[in-house]
């Protein structure tokens, strides 16, 4: 891919090495609290609760305010991990960044076209486990788009387990991970996330997964359309790309996850589709460059 010196995105958020603590505190509270009883039955205790106050207040009129200290309050801080990232940890981020401003590009256009307006997902870096509004999420998941806070999340280290554990690799295959995610944003703005999950209510698990794989198979279709238009309008492509591409949706579709993990074929037990369904949906979009191409929900297969 020529992504080197092209713009990259402002809504990237880095929380790698971002730890979360919790502020300790409260524990003169605390001790307060038990023994304030005792205090008011003597009078030395009580005298010694009137002088703690004064003690506050006369803090406070000389600008020292000891109240969070004493009562604390329990809220969450995050500290930065004081690593440095090395110089391809540093390359891989801003490859993401390109893509993503890429991507921003096409849906801002084709959005346009239609009469809409594009809502520009922000994309979080995390490391090892990630909180969203979705829940707490380990880095065991994979990339994966939230629509509680219209985020995409992404551990860096998915595309060292695409390249070793998948045989997947190339820049082409990783910017085909983000794209597939950001379809899954186009999805959630045009309200089809949300007829999929009111569609699903209440049915079998077999029915359920079945709309599971038309979704993803539509956010591979999708981002198929955004490497149509990166390639025709910004020549954003190599000769090779495409191949890469293919080959990373072969790589992750349901029935050759399943052999290689040691266990049967279960087409129902399927909720992105097949190695064959994926590469077939991706180059559709690749193709045609149109969303009317991508409607894997009237189609017969």
């Amino acid at each position: 891919m020529d992504w080197r010196g092209r713009r990259q995105s402002n809504n990237v958020e880095d929380r790698r090495g971002q730890n979360i603590q919790r502020a300790s505190g409260g524990g003169a509270a605390l001790l307060l609290v038990r023994f304030l009883p005792m205090l008011l039955r003597s009078k030395t205790g009580r005298i010694v609760l009137i002088l703690g106050v004064l003690a506050v207040f006369g803090a406070k009129m000389l600008g020292f305010d000891v109240l969070p200290m004493l009562l604390g309050s329990g809220s969450q801080t995050a500290s930065q991990s004081p690593r440095e990232f090395s110089p391809q940890e540093q390359e891989l981020a801003q490859f993401v960044s390109v893509v993503l401003a890429d991507t921003e590009t096409t849906w801002n256009a084709l959005f346009s076209a239609a009469g809409k307006t594009y809502q520009e997902p922000r994309l979080v870096l995390f490391s090892n486990r990630v909180n969203s509004a979705c829940g707490t999420a380990s880095s065991a998941v994979g990339p994966f788009y939230c629509p509680g806070d219209n985020q995409v999340y992404l551990d860096l280290a998915f595309f060292n387990d695409m390249r070793q554990q998948l045989g997947a690799p190339g820049d082409f295959a990783q910017a085909y991970v983000i794209a597939h995610e950001v379809g899954h944003h186009v999805q959630n703005l045009l309200g089809i996330s949300q007829k999929v999950r009111q569609a699903g209510t209440g049915k079998s698990q077999t029915t359920v997964n079945a709309l599971s794989v038309k979704q993803e198979l539509q956010a591979d279709c999708f981002a198929g359309i955004w490497g149509h238009v990166a390639n025709r309008q910004r020549q954003l492509l190599d000769p090779d790309d495409l191949e890469e591409a293919l080959t990373a949706a072969s790589a992750i579709g349901d029935d050759r996850l399943q052999r290689q993990a040691g266990q049967d074929v279960v087409p129902d037990s399927f909720t992105h589709g097949s190695s064959a369904q994926r590469v077939k949906w991706f180059k559709r979009g690749f193709e045609s460059g149109s969303m009317a191409d991508c409607d894997t929900f009237s189609a017969a297969n």
